[in-house]
């Protein structure tokens, strides 16, 4: 693998750990680049047996991911060729099933905000731990005038249970990583001074055992078989997002400053005022 082939992603490879820094200024969206480039690494990795954890953090200290790109509508017929991959999946699905099913354990560092299809990728990966103070996470689509597109319907109804995806859902809230924990989206919330260590001494300790007793307790607890429920999520997104009022939200949004750093600190405020314009 060459490091320098990406333009998202910095990754390092270490002592069967490897180690994935999401930088994609200002605000980490989950770009058709980074979307590109994610397919491009862990596909990769997949037939490393040399790795056996993938640690993900982002370069940027405030936003892990902040959501999908609010102008990736405009690139999906460049991004056909991964979108087709994975006929059981759509383009923004495919990302979280990818990683579900990666045969390395998959880790998630939150140090800052995770917000739509970010969250859909923390809540993809095996494991997640969060800093207390500063990591948020929030399901935040329904702000936007669409359901979740990526996955995130059905990860959160088998992390949280029905009635807490719901409250997700529905609100749009983010929730720091306290809250996080106790409803089961994330493993732990820790100390932000304690995160680095505290991922790398988990990440390491896995990283010591076989690939192969690895490789059987992924199997005996395998992913669940989300299929349908997949396409009913994209069927419903779909017919969404190709009405009038998500356009008119996210080009509100853009206006009052979506995906910068000062707009995407507080987004769930931001998107209220678009929606209670005249």
């Amino acid at each position: 693998m060459d490091p320098d082939q990406y333009t998202t992603l910095r990754v390092g490879i270490d002592a069967g750990v490897a180690r994935i820094t999401l930088d994609t200024p200002p605000v980490n969206v989950l770009s058709g680049t980074l979307i590109r480039e994610l397919h491009d690494v862990l596909g990769v990795l997949r037939d490393d047996r040399s790795v056996r954890v993938i640690v993900f953090s982002s370069a940027n200290p405030e936003f892990f991911i902040a959501h999908v790109d609010i102008h990736i509508l405009d690139e999906m017929a460049g991004l056909a060729e991964i979108a087709d991959r994975n006929p059981d999946a759509n383009l923004f699905q495919g990302v979280g099933e990818l990683l579900r099913h990666q045969p390395q354990v998959t880790i998630v560092k939150l140090a800052g905000k995770a917000r739509a299809g970010g969250a859909e990728f923390v809540a993809a990966a095996d494991m997640a731990f969060a800093a207390r103070e500063t990591a948020g996470i929030g399901q935040s689509e329904v702000l936007m005038g669409i359901v979740p597109g990526g996955g995130g319907t059905q990860y959160l109804r088998e992390r949280v249970g029905r009635n807490r995806a719901l409250e997700l859902l529905l609100t749009g809230d983010l929730v720091d990583a306290d809250t996080a924990a106790a409803y089961g989206w994330i493993n732990r919330a820790v100390p932000a001074s304690e995160l680095d260590g505290f991922v790398d001494q988990v990440a390491e300790r896995i990283a010591a055992l076989s690939p192969e007793l690895i490789a059987a307790a992924k199997e005996l607890v395998p992913p669940a078989d989300l299929s349908d429920g997949l396409r009913a999520e994209n069927s419903a997104w779909a017919e969404l997002v190709s009405g009038d009022l998500p356009a008119r939200l996210m080009t509100g949004a853009l206006e009052l400053g979506a995906q910068t750093p000062a707009g995407e600190r507080d987004l769930e405020s931001l998107m209220r005022r678009v929606a209670a314009r005249p």
